[in-house]
């Protein structure tokens, strides 16, 4: 017997139906619909959840920590493994200085963001100079023993009042 369109069917239970509360008695959701007799939580638009009564809720006696930097820098993260890769697949050109706009031509990140981090992941065996908005010391320390160079620009200072 060959299988046919026509004879396909869900598994019996695949497709539970819901359940219409409300509907009388008889269909044993109905009248209050499951939800108790009367009271806050039977009217619909109820948000007490965190609502302790009165007391005074957990999230207020505990005390306040930290700090959040308002608008913080996201850089995107490069690991040398990947600049390695590219270089050897010749979309980097190791003689000529590394920054965000070359590794976005070179197809390594989507857009530079706030700027460019390098991590130290993987090795580099060429001698590259990159100029990034920050790198890991242990980034810095493959890349200047390759025989390269670590580029990153002082932060600029705030402007006196």
């Amino acid at each position: 017997m060959a299988l046919k369109l026509t004879d396909l069917r869900d598994n019996p239970g695949a497709r539970k139906a819901r359940m219409r509360v409300g509907r009388g008695i008889g269909s044993g959701k109905g009248k209050t619909s499951g939800r108790g007799v009367k009271g806050q939580k039977a009217r619909t638009g109820v948000s007490i959840n965190g609502f302790e009564g009165g007391q005074m809720p957990l999230y207020r006696r505990l005390p306040k920590r930290g700090f959040k930097v308002p608008n913080p820098n996201d850089y995107v993260e490069v690991n040398l493994d990947r600049l390695q890769k590219a270089i050897d697949a010749g979309k980097l050109d190791a003689t000529a200085t590394i920054d965000g706009a070359a590794l976005v031509k070179a197809g390594i990140i989507s857009r530079a963001k706030d700027g460019v981090r390098l991590l130290g992941r993987g090795a580099i065996t060429a001698k590259v100079t990159i100029s990034v908005a920050g790198a890991s010391a242990s980034a810095r320390a493959a890349v200047e023993k390759a025989g390269g160079s670590v580029i990153v620009p002082a932060p600029e200072a705030a402007p006196a009042a």
